[in-house]
């Protein structure tokens, strides 16, 4: 396996800086790169299609990127994009520009409306998944008497949140554990109604874990919450942008999410999804300038300056996405992760912590390698192989593969595992 070479390098942060030193339309680098349009999206997509879509992403040929749950390389288009918006206010910092980029931004708002569908009206654009959860717990009023049901499996930034804001305003938290492996549907409904009193207010629960990749029944859950009088709030920074979401059908009260994994969109933007039907029980968390043209962002986005270039290159993310399908962009990151599953269950030795049942997971894999320590054989995988994945708490390897994926980095990171459960890691 080859690396990037110097010259290589030097040529792909000559290209990243400027539009204009791009190769021709419709040509190759020395990276695989291209700015090609896409081709049409067939209905069943080829590898060769894949590959194509690979094709528009920065990361180099010999690095298998496998942890989208993390960080989501951007692809070029949407890296032009912010490239273009970003020298144009730094050229012309005016009122002029600043109203066209605060267009960009509503038009952002509108796409991103349309791929979940709810309106424009009921999203506020965050800065990240955290601090859409924070502007949830911070901003409803509970206090003494009331209590949330929180599921044990929450991401910090939702389950601290709330342990920290039950011991200053006085609300009790009941917290409903995640059960290994994955129970299925009526478990964790069962589950959630039992912890359910006369005093619960909301319930706040997680799409998609990040520690395991269990993927909640949450149409289900909502569902029933809905019926006892108790909102809803889903941690969807494990879904939003991979799984083909509909919220009119999940009906969710309050719904989170990042654009810098799934979506593969610019950094430091994430999105909070506010129903009509409850913006007047949620309170802003911050009060300032430069708040959102419609809706609940009139008051809840007020946050002061903000990078206006990123906002605005929001919508090039979900065109990018919406080229290839919602659907297909949702069956091949579950392929890829079946593709894994398929191949890891032939490794002696490997434990899954993740039910790799699809319907009780999307794109996220958690396994025991064996008895390898996960830290070493991920700093292993990175260096020796080219190979990129994360460890799990509990403790083992994750792996998350999205649509700049291939299935041969699929099976070389599979044989790169079995490599090492098989004759060790190196010294």
């Amino acid at each position: 396996m080859n690396a990037v070479s110097r010259r290589d390098f030097a040529r792909l942060m000559a290209l990243t800086g400027s539009a204009a030193m791009w190769p021709d339309l419709g040509t190759r680098s020395p990276l695989n790169l291209t700015r090609a349009p896409l081709p049409p999206a067939p209905l069943e997509p080829t590898e060769k299609y894949w590959s194509d879509i690979r094709a528009r992403f920065l990361v180099p040929p010999d690095l298998g990127f496998i942890n989208a749950a993390n960080l989501c390389p951007t692809s070029l288009p949407v890296v032009e994009t912010l490239e273009k918006n970003t020298r144009a206010l730094d050229a012309n910092p005016s009122s002029a520009t600043r109203t066209v980029l605060q267009a960009g931004r509503e038009e952002s708002r509108r796409l991103i409306a349309g791929m979940v569908h709810v309106t424009p009206e009921e999203i506020v654009l965050t800065r990240n998944t955290t601090e859409a959860n924070n502007f949830v717990s911070s901003g409803l009023q509970l206090g003494v008497g009331d209590e949330v049901v929180l599921f044990g499996d929450n991401h910090p930034s939702n389950l601290d949140a709330w342990r920290v804001k039950s011991k200053r305003f006085g609300f009790t938290l009941v917290e409903v554990p995640a059960t290994l492996p994955h129970p299925g549907t009526d478990f964790y409904v069962d589950a959630f109604a039992k912890a359910m009193t006369p005093r619960t207010k909301l319930m706040s629960i997680t799409h998609v874990t990040n520690t395991i990749g269990d993927m909640l029944p949450v149409t289900e859950l909502c569902r029933m919450a809905r019926s006892r009088g108790v909102l809803t709030h889903v941690d969807g920074a494990q879904s939003f942008g991979i799984i083909d979401m509909d919220m009119t059908r999940i009906a969710a009260d309050f719904y989170s999410g990042s654009a810098h994994k799934w979506i593969c969109g610019p950094k430091e933007i994430g999105v909070l999804f506010v129903s009509a039907a409850v913006q007047d029980r949620i309170s802003p968390s911050v009060v300032g300038l430069y708040a959102g043209s419609v809706g609940i962002s009139k008051t809840m986005e007020g946050f002061g300056q903000r990078d206006e270039a990123a906002l605005a290159t929001l919508g090039a993310a979900v065109k990018f996405q919406e080229e290839i399908g919602r659907p297909a962009i949702e069956r091949r990151s579950r392929e890829l992760a079946q593709r894994l599953v398929s191949e890891l269950r032939k490794i002696d030795g490997v434990t899954f912590y993740t039910n790799p049942d699809p319907t009780r997971m999307a794109a996220i894999l958690v396994f025991k390698p064996a008895n390898l320590d996960p830290r070493k054989l991920v700093s292993t995988l990175y260096e020796r192989d080219r190979i990129v994945v994360a460890t799990s708490g509990r403790p083992g390897i994750r792996m998350s593969p999205h649509i700049y994926n291939t299935m041969d980095e699929m099976d070389r990171a599979v044989a790169a595992i079995r490599k090492y459960i098989v004759g060790g890691l190196p010294a």
